[in-house]
């Protein structure tokens, strides 16, 4: 694997970071890219105990599988535990998430322009989940690919979607939950498809699948996939909180310069090198300790991640993706720039590497 040619300010993290994959390279060899045999695209993975449990949109509702490691699930029995029953169209990028000692898998459902976002509830991984319900989101626009999170004794729902009623650009949005199923007050948009680096693959322009976690300082971050899903420029990129940050405040977001995981050279942010094995790595899940950010790993170690990925040498296309294995880390003192926008213009903190 190649790694960044540039280290961070916190080099004693960085170094042991870097150490912790190199090593587990060289004991894997060459040919251990973090492929599954699973076909299929939006992984959404948590720990609970030593049980590795995912969510997958599949077979016109939602599966559920667990095992005892990441790379046992593609292996594992597939279990339904929703069907749509009720011709709610196509089911879109199902997330798990666990609060409170339940359950909650949030989906897509819908065609075209009428595309919401759905919960259902159980205090089971793999059964007894509740009817589907409609989340209750603000303005009521198309939305995909939202999330529930616990920041700052708050929860908070964060989702792509329309500003208006046409498909013009996919945008970052956020709401506060009163609870896991009902959000509350207005949303709010904390990142839009603006920067050239996720404008290369268009109509639309995309922000979508964010994923939240908590750097070594406590700050926020939404790391969430840019550029067209159809295209091998499909990248991951960073939001970060400000010290202090309102998470409604769209100002006091800032966002990494260039893409931080992805096979294209041209839109990485500098210091980042792109994918050696997979083309278009994205729509990734943090598998964090029941799904808790404040579960999110120290500085210095490694930590799963998934995502999924085409193979390098095939065909890129939504048929040919597969879910991955990989690793992340925290990357320190990196600043993240912007211009003509209030607030500074430079902001620095900690970032993310990702390894296939």
């Amino acid at each position: 694997m190649k790694l960044a040619r540039h280290v961070s300010g916190c080099a004693a993290f960085a170094l042991s970071c870097l150490l912790a994959v190199a090593l587990s390279l060289s004991a894997a060899g060459p040919a251990a890219a973090g492929r599954t045999t699973h076909r299929a695209a939006d992984p959404s993975v948590l720990r609970v105990g030593s049980t590795y449990i995912s969510v997958e949109s599949a077979g016109g509702g939602i599966a559920v599988r667990q095992a005892s490691s990441t790379a046992g699930l593609a292996g594992a029995p597939a279990r339904q535990v929703w069907s749509d029953t009720r011709d709610r169209g196509e089911i879109w990028a199902s997330e798990i998430v666990r609060d409170g000692g339940r359950y909650h898998i949030y989906f897509s459902a819908g065609r075209a322009s009428a595309h919401r976002m759905y919960v259902i509830s159980s205090a089971s991984a793999d059964s007894g989940y509740t009817a589907e319900t409609k989340l209750a989101l603000p303005d009521d626009k198309w939305a995909i690919d939202g999330t529930m999170f616990t920041f700052g004794g708050t929860r908070w729902f964060v989702w792509s979607g329309w500003a208006g009623d046409t498909n013009v650009e996919q945008n970052l949005y956020i709401a506060r939950m009163s609870s896991p199923t009902a959000p509350t007050g207005a949303r709010y948009v904390i990142s839009q498809p603006r920067e050239s680096w996720e404008r290369v693959v268009g109509n639309p322009f995309i922000n979508e699948a964010p994923e939240a976690i908590r750097d070594p300082d406590g700050q926020l971050h939404i790391v969430y996939s840019a550029n067209g899903s159809w295209s091998d420029q499909y990248c991951l990129a960073d939001l970060r909180l400000r010290a202090g940050g309102d998470p409604t405040y769209v100002w006091d977001w800032y966002k990494s310069n260039g893409c931080l995981f992805g096979s294209n050279r041209a839109t990485m942010m500098p210091g980042w090198d792109p994918t050696l094995q997979v083309d278009g790595p994205g729509h990734h899940t943090f598998v964090l300790l029941d799904g808790d950010i404040a579960t999110s790993p120290p500085a210095g170690p490694t930590f799963p991640l998934m995502f999924h990925a085409v193979p390098k040498g095939t065909p890129y296309s939504w048929a040919n993706r597969y879910w991955y294995t990989g690793t992340f880390c925290w990357w320190g003192n990196t600043t993240y720039s912007r211009a003509n926008v209030p607030g500074p213009n430079t902001d620095s903190g900690w970032s993310l590497k990702f390894f296939e």
